[in-house]
């Protein structure tokens, strides 16, 4: 176990929090996210979902992994929000700019995600047409 000053706080600098939409079922959709994330060296710390369509998952994995990670996020089917994007961006560049320094360093994301299934969708659409 490493030695800490009383002082020194442990932080992560690329932690994140971010939200996302998706069509997914729930279900399927924390399956999938799950397997691409350890697919590509990553950890999934905790997921789940609740009653209301909405995913949470907290996830980390190795700067050197950013882009690949995002790869995968957008793969999978979620639209993520524009800051999320943004720092997504802000993470690979900046990654990519020092990779000899950071490229081991952890970053983490606590991600949110709305799901709006598309039997939901059509379901209500359908509804409403009638």
């Amino acid at each position: 176990m490493p030695n800490y000053d009383a002082g020194q706080a442990i932080s992560i600098p690329w932690a994140m929090q971010m939200k996302a939409i998706s069509i997914e079922q729930p279900a399927h959709l924390v399956k999938t996210l799950t397997g691409a994330i350890l697919g590509c060296g990553g950890w999934v710390l905790s997921r789940g979902a609740n009653d209301t369509g909405t995913v949470s998952m907290l996830f980390e994995f190795e700067r050197q992994a950013c882009v690949e990670i995002y790869s995968v996020l957008i793969a999978a089917g979620l639209d993520l929000s524009q800051s999320g994007h943004i720092r997504f961006t802000e993470l690979c560049q900046c990654t990519r700019s020092h990779q000899q320094e950071c490229g081991n360093e952890i970053a983490s994301i606590d991600l949110e995600i709305q799901t709006f299934p598309v039997e939901t969708v059509h379901g209500s659409l359908a509804h409403d047409a009638a």
